[in-house]
This record gives C-alpha cells, structure tokens and sequence, in this order.
C-alpha cells in the first residue's frame, strides 16, 4: 500500500529538542538549560493576562497594533516596521520560507542557533557554515561563503550557545560587504543582557538600509517563554513579506496583554539585567578560579568547556545527581561542553558548590 510522502528535505533534519524540565525521583529540579529569565513572568503581566482571559471568545487583534505601538514606545522604533510572531522562532522560519528555496544558500556560523539550519534545511535551502574564530562569527568567513546563490546570512547576536558577540563595526562591515540582494538577519534574543558599549541589536543597520532584519524575544528577559511571542523590526518591503506570509492571528490577546503589562513595568528590564550581569561574573569567577574553562558571555548563560566528552558528560551526570540541569551541547558540534543559564543567586550558588564539588573529587 502506498502511502503519503512528505518532502525528502524533511528527513535531512533531527527534531529540536528543548531543554529537560523533570528528573525521575527528584522532587526540586533547578533547570538551567533553556535560558529562561531567572525570576519568571512579571507580576503586571500574570494580572493582565487574567484580566484579558475573559474575552478570550473574541479573535485578537490580528495586526497586534496595541502591541506594535508599545514596542515602538519602548525602543524607540516605528510600529509600523514591527511584525509579531508566535516566539522569534517563527518570524525565523517565515523569513527563510519567504527568501529562501530550492537552488538558493543560507550561511550561518559555525556553532550558530540550530533552528537556522532546521528551517532552512526543511526549506529546500543548502545550510553553510561559517568556521569561527574562538568561538566567535568571523565575519571574514562569513563573506567568503557567499555566492550566486547565497540569498541570507542569518547570525545569533549575542550567539547561542556560546554567548559571544561581535560588535557593531563588525556587523556593518559584514553588511557593507554583503551583495544588496541577501537578506542579513539578526537574531537578538539576548540584546537586553548586553553591557558592552560597542554593541548595537541591529536597530542600526535596519535603519539604515533595506536588507537587514533584527528579530527580539520575550522569552528571555520578559519571562514569557511559554507564552509564546517574538517580534521583528525590518525595512518596509520586508514587513510587507512578513505580514503576508504570517497567521492572521499568530499572537493571541492574552499574551499581548502581558507583553504590554510587561514592557510598562520600567524596573523589570533594569532589574534583571542588573541581577544577570552581576551573577553571571560571579558564578564565572567562582568556576574558574575551580579549574573550569568559561567561555566570556554576553547572554543569559555561561559556556563552560571540560576539554573532552567525557568529562562534559561526567559533569553533566554529576549535576543531575544534585538535581541540576544544564545543556549538553554535542548537537551544536561542541561535545565538551555544558551550557549554564544564569538563575537566582541560590540557584547559581548550587550550581557553583556541585560544580566545585566535581572537580575536586
């Protein structure tokens, strides 16, 4: 018997797999895997979504202009040049569908965001990778990928996993150099965590041309992870793609509603950083200082190398045993590695004590 055939492009990709959230027998699981915000959703933005659950019969507003409108507030932007999306992930993913194709070429860094290549791939695009330089895009590599039939370079600023970065005279110069017709996008899932002053999320470069798009989230910083909802700040023509190609209603109102509630709470953002930037240098002091190599990070999380597999893995079973999990990262090509997301100060004390545990015994 014959049965349906989906595309062969499908079976060329794994299934991505988040973050582990439960350990068997462990009742306190600290999870440090997913690069959650560390404290949770806002509180203005639980009450919000309650209080909008009582319509929840009513369709959204499918153009989000409410939303839209607090965003351009916010960072200073045009509403009219942001799209919203169920996460960045999907703003992502309709970009490659959008640009992308059969015959065409997608570059991304080496060790970039796996969704790049599971969305291009799934697209019928070929996926190259860029070689890095310390675990840092190397823009020069980068640009001699490009080809005929490059149509985007899609780069994780700061990048996930390894939490570099590179500055906006990097990224203009990457841009400068790119062929007018390649769309550049720039993730900046982690932008609100960065403290360098040479750093711009992208607002820049999409300000000052028509092929570069800048893609932001709430799932980090915001707390609204499980809610569901990114957003895209690109040049008219692009927004235009965008706004055909997305579900007529891709965000629903309750999560709307905390968004708004959660960009009006003027401590949240500060606070978080704040905490973040001060516990992700103490946890890197504390860890170093036991033997283990750290990765410098911009982000919401440390990268840490145990220098071979098996070491990772040891220490990533050790962790387990205190009810701790973190990120393997062998899918990103880097087996001797764990990554660590920066949580309360409690959780990143354990995580430290396990660790230094570890490497004395």
């Amino acid at each position: 018997m014959t049965l349906p055939k989906a595309r062969a492009e499908i079976f060329t990709v794994a299934p991505y797999v988040g973050g582990e959230s439960k350990l068997p027998g462990v009742n306190r699981v600290i999870k440090l895997s997913s690069n959650e915000g560390a404290f949770g959703p806002p509180p203005v933005a639980i009450a919000a979504m309650q209080e909008a659950a009582a319509a929840m019969h009513r369709y959204p507003d499918g153009g989000m202009h409410a939303l839209r409108a607090a965003l351009g507030k916010k960072f200073g932007l045009d509403p009219a040049q942001i799209v919203c999306g169920n996460g960045s992930d999907d703003l992502l993913t309709l970009l490659i569908q959008s640009y992308g194709g059969h015959g065409t070429e997608l570059i991304m860094s080496e060790h970039g965001f796996s969704i790049y290549e599971i969305a291009g791939k799934i697209a019928g695009c070929v996926v190259r990778k860029a070689r890095e330089r310390d675990l840092t895009t190397d823009v020069d590599a980068m640009l001699a990928l490009v080809s005929p039939a490059t149509r985007m370079v899609f780069i994780a600023n700061p990048n996930n996993p390894t939490g570099t970065l590179i500055p906006e005279s990097e990224m203009r110069r990457l841009r400068d150099n790119l062929p007018p017709d390649v769309l550049l996008v720039i993730d900046a899932a982690y932008a609100e965590y960065v403290t360098r002053p040479d750093y711009d999320p992208g607002i820049a470069l999409v300000n000052a041309g028509d092929n570069c798009v800048m893609t932001r989230t709430f799932s980090k910083i915001f707390g609204l992870g499980g809610a569901r909802l990114g957003w895209a700040y690109a040049p008219p023509a692009i927004v235009d793609v965008l706004n055909r190609v997305r579900g007529p209603f891709n965000v629903s109102a309750m999560v709307a509603a905390a968004a708004i509630a959660a960009l009006a709470d003027e401590h949240w953002l500060i606070d978080g950083a704040a905490h973040n930037t001060a516990e992700r240098a103490r946890l890197a002091a504390r860890l170093t200082a036991a033997g283990i190599k750290v990765i410098p990070s911009e982000a919401n999380f440390l990268l840490l190398d145990f220098v071979t597999p098996e070491r990772a893995m040891a220490a990533d079973a050790h962790l387990r045993r205190h009810g701790i999990i973190v990120r393997y990262v062998k899918s990103y090509n880097l087996p001797a590695c764990l990554r660590v997301t920066i949580g309360t100060t409690e959780e990143c004390d354990l995580l430290a004590e396990a660790l230094i545990e570890f490497q004395n015994g």
